[in-house]
């Protein structure tokens, strides 16, 4: 049987690309994967795997998945009830207790946290192109088969302040250092646009499609 691996629309992030990037990292690891696109919460229920994409602002992408009936309620029933879960860029974000982008804007609150604008004064935002991952190998599923240096592309003004050690996976640093990557239970995220961040991007990707948390 196929892995039912869904990607949340909302109207917010790459949704095509994410989808790809997917579809080639099963494919690249021998895994039979349905990867759909959806927005219908009955389909999001029968998911094995859920992936949040976002692009844009916190408070808008807050408004986008929570304008869709009943969708945010099929997310959180599904996860709760242990399917893994991966959030990309504000996908990510939106795992924090709160974010800070025009306003306060509450988040899922399944990490410790908020989304703050990375300090001005460290280097020109948004944080756009290719950073180093550092990070302590052999410390998470997701991270396995890649190694402390590789880069992966951004694309973001606010980041991950406050968060607890245990639940951040790995970091960057642009003139101060950057949440890359965290994790908690079934529930993993990327700062950084793992659908755009080629070799690296696909090994998470295949990761997180044989992950069994």
């Amino acid at each position: 049987m196929s892995l039912r691996v869904a990607v949340i629309d909302y109207k917010s992030g790459n949704l095509a690309s994410a989808a790809r990037g997917l579809q080639l990292a099963a494919s690249r690891n021998g895994i039979a994967a349905d990867v759909f696109i959806t927005s219908r919460p009955e389909e999001l229920r029968q998911a094995d795997k859920i992936v949040l994409p976002g692009q844009g602002s916190f408070a808008d992408c807050a408004a986008g998945l929570a304008g869709v009936d009943g969708l945010e309620a099929a997310l959180m029933e599904r996860v709760e009830a242990g399917a893994p879960f991966l959030g990309i860029c504000v996908g990510m974000q939106l795992m924090a207790e709160q974010g800070l982008e025009h306003g306060i804007t509450p988040g899922f609150g399944w990490i410790h946290g908020e989304i703050s604008k990375i300090p001005a004064s460290t280097q020109r935002l948004p944080h756009m192109g290719w950073n180093e991952l550092h990070f302590e190998p052999g410390r998470h599923k997701l991270l396995d088969g890649l190694k402390p240096g590789d880069h992966t592309y951004f694309v973001h003004s606010y980041a991950l302040s406050g968060g607890w050690p245990e639940e951040i996976l790995a970091t960057t640093d642009y003139g101060t250092e950057i949440v890359a990557m965290v994790a908690k239970g079934n529930r993993a995220g990327t700062q950084f646009h793992v659908e755009k961040s080629q070799e690296v991007g696909l090994t998470i990707l295949g990761n997180f499609l044989s992950w069994s948390p």
